[in-house]
């Protein structure tokens, strides 16, 4: 049986897949998000780190202190974004053999969304970071 959510880059040299139900999953509007996945916004889908399995080599960058984000080293796809200190990984949307398995929850970081972004699919939306859970 295939993995629920499963994908990878552009040339096919990194592949992924999780079987686990995400803890959450945001669209990012902040200026990091903007400049590493090349887009107005970042869809990703979170995980436990230990629920992600890779096939290929992947290389990494660090974009702030706590955050790495995860790209293929041969065709530059963005896949991932990872905070080893919390755990977590989440997944670039565009990046899923299905981007429609994605079932956004929020809107995050919106005091840093493009002028020309228009929300109106009725989730709720936070200028900065989400709120405490």
């Amino acid at each position: 049986m295939a993995a629920k959510y499963q994908g990878g880059c552009l040339c096919g040299s990194v592949r992924y897949h999780a079987d686990a139900q995400p803890i959450n999953q945001r669209i990012c509007h902040c200026r990091l998000c903007q400049r590493a996945i090349g887009a107005a916004f970042n869809a990703r889908i979170l995980f436990r780190i230990d629920d992600v399995t890779f096939d290929g080599m992947v290389a990494t960058v660090h974009s702030s202190p706590d955050l790495k984000r995860g790209f293929c080293p041969s065709c530059g796809t963005t896949i991932f974004s990872r905070r080893d200190a919390a755990g977590i990984m989440g997944l670039t949307t565009g990046s899923l053999d299905d981007p429609s398995l994605f079932e956004p929850e929020m809107h995050i970081f919106t005091a840093s969304k493009q002028p020309w972004v228009t929300i109106d699919d009725g989730l709720p939306q936070y200028e900065a970071g989400p709120p405490p859970t």
